[in-house]
This record gives C-alpha cells, sequence and structure tokens, in this order.
C-alpha cells in the first residue's frame, strides 16, 4: 500500500501524463436531447471601443454560455465555455470589440467549435452602463442602466444578435385617474390624483450583419420617452412635485408603454429591413396591488409595419 502511495507521488511531481476518463463523452443512460446545456454568472471585464466614440469603455459583464446537448452524449464540456471566453476577453485587452452585441456573436460562434457536437449556441451577456443626463434642475448627471445583448449561433451559419436595454421610469394609473375624477367630479382641466409604479422598460432589437448599427444610447432614450415620466437618482423637493405633476399629465398603463416604444422604434429604424427581431417589455411595480402588471411584444419589424 504504502509503495503504491509512493509510485503516485512521484507521477504527479514528475508530472508524468495521466490518461483521465472522459466522463462527458459517455453515452447517456437517458437518451434525451437537451436544449441548454452551459454555465451562468461568468462574470468579466470587456474592453467596449463604439466607431462614433473616442475612449474605450470597460464593461463588467456578466455572462451565460450555452449549446444544446445531443441525446448520444452524457454531458456538456463546460470548461470550454470558460477557456474561450478567457481567450476572447484577453484579446479585447489589445484590441477592443466595437460592441457587446458583437462581442457574444462572437463567443457564440467560436462555441460550436469548442463544442463540435453542437448545433445551436447562445451567449446572454448584462452590463450596468451609465449615460450623461440633464437632470430637471439644469445640472448635469450621470444616470444607471442595463445593457444587455444576446447572440445565437447554428451549425449551418446562421447568426442572430441583439441589442438592449433596460430602463427604469414611472407610470401614472389612468384607471384609477379616470375613477377619481368621477367620484369627486372634477373638471378635465384639474390635475388628479392617481396612484404610481416604477416601471422596468426593456427594449432590444436585432442588429442584422452588414447594417447600421443600433446605438444603446437611442434604445435609453426610446424607452424613457415611453414612461409617463423618467426617474431620476437625485432631486429636489421643487424638482419632484415637477415630475409628479409631469407624469399625471401622462398617464400609462403597461400595455400603452409597450405600444409607445414600438411606434418609436418603427420612426427610428426605417432602413432596418423587415426580419429584424424587436423585443418591448414593459413591467410595472405596482403600489397599490400585491402584483405587478407586465405587457410585451415579440414581434419583426415587417409585422409591425404592417
Amino acid at each position: 500500500m504504502f509503495l503504491r502511495q509512493k509510485d503516485i507521488l512521484l507521477d504527479v511531481i514528475l508530472m508524468k501524463p495521466i490518461d483521465l476518463p472522459d466522463v462527458q463523452s459517455r453515452l447517456s443512460p437517458s437518451q434525451f436531447k437537451l436544449t441548454r446545456v452551459g454555465v451562468t454568472g461568468v462574470k468579466k471585464l470587456v474592453h467596449i471601443k463604439r466607431p462614433n466614440k473616442k475612449s474605450v469603455l470597460p464593461l463588467t459583464v456578466v455572462l451565460d454560455l450555452f449549446v444544446d446537448l445531443p441525446a448520444s452524449q452524457k454531458g456538456s464540456h463546460m470548461s470550454r465555455n470558460l477557456e474561450l471566453v478567457s481567450e476572447i476577453i484577453d484579446e479585447t485587452l489589445k484590441t477592443p470589440v466595437s460592441d457587446l452585441e458583437s462581442f457574444c456573436a462572437k463567443t457564440a460562434e467560436l462555441l460550436l467549435k469548442k463544442h463540435e457536437y453542437a448545433t445551436i449556441s447562445e451567449v446572454k451577456a448584462e452590463a450596468d452602463y451609465f449615460l450623461d443626463v440633464l437632470y430637471p434642475s439644469g445640472q448635469k448627471g450621470i444616470e444607471h442602466y442595463k445593457l444587455i445583448a444576446e447572440a445565437r449561433a447554428k451549425s449551418t451559419g446562421d447568426q442572430k444578435k441583439l441589442i438592449g436595454v433596460k430602463v427604469i421610469g414611472m407610470t401614472a394609473c389612468p384607471c384609477a385617474m379616470e375613477v377619481v375624477r368621477k367620484l369627486e367630479s372634477r373638471g378635465k382641466t384639474c390635475s388628479t390624483p392617481t396612484h404610481n409604479q416604477r416601471n422596468i422598460g426593456t427594449l432590444m432589437v436585432e442588429v442584422p450583419r452588414g447594417t447600421e448599427i443600433v446605438d444603446a444610447d437611442d434604445l435609453i432614450h426610446i424607452v424613457e420617452k415611453s414612461f409617463s415620466s423618467p426617474t431620476y437618482s437625485i432631486l429636489k423637493r421643487k424638482e419632484e412635485a415637477e415630475l409628479v405633476l409631469r407624469a399625471h399629465q401622462k398617464p400609462k398603463f403597461v400595455e400603452d408603454v409597450v405600444r409607445d416604444i414600438l411606434s418609436a422604434v418603427l420612426k427610428k429604424y426605417k432602413r432596418l429591413p423587415d426580419e429584424v427581431m424587436v423585443i418591448a417589455r414593459s413591467e410595472s411595480e405596482e403600489s397599490i396591488h400585491k402584483h405587478n402588471a407586465f405587457a410585451e411584444r415579440i414581434t419583426s419589424l415587417g409585422d409591425l409595419r404592417k
């Protein structure tokens, strides 16, 4: 027993090659194909250099990376996902990528080469994003948003990538406003109270190959204008009052927010082709209910144009 342990220790010290079993490649006992297998919550620093910007933007990105798994294979080689991301990240230090969606698309494409048994790959990314804004007071400041990107690749060569944003704003309920107005017999010109919601608006737009860049800043502006009012980190008492009054002049359901986002997308991206995918989503965190209100449209520009 002692001699055997000594031999193993010598093998380790001398770094002799050991034939390790490839358990993942074994035949699966229950042969069902799996749609997505991979890793989630991978945090990396990605360097972005937008064509219209002078400086390099470092983004702390949280990544999810998946491939499909055939029925015949027991498991996916997940360490390959992490190795690939590290390789691409090292490249961005020397040559920053043009945008987050292109980073995801490149990663998705290379995932299929790493996993020769896979036919579909998917990469999702989310990052904190900060944008210069003008506060109601007239002062300049910086506000926080979420930047999101997705890419899907197929072994046939097909590829799809999307860029999007998550924005927090405010909505005022039009239903409660009309009921209060009716009960109090207020005139149309009077400011009628209603309950408010913190609204999380999400917009994603597909970016086809060889077309114009879809800028995240533009998507943020589209979503913010679709709320009853934007929200801000810093507001003085007078500005708070003005914001509330402004929101009450533009009461909206979650359905209204989604429809206004879609209308703005049609006006902004007239040159994008009909097959471009658009995802618009609105979720209100209700103030007088214990549930949230939700609305969404997943469609193409062609369907919207009809």
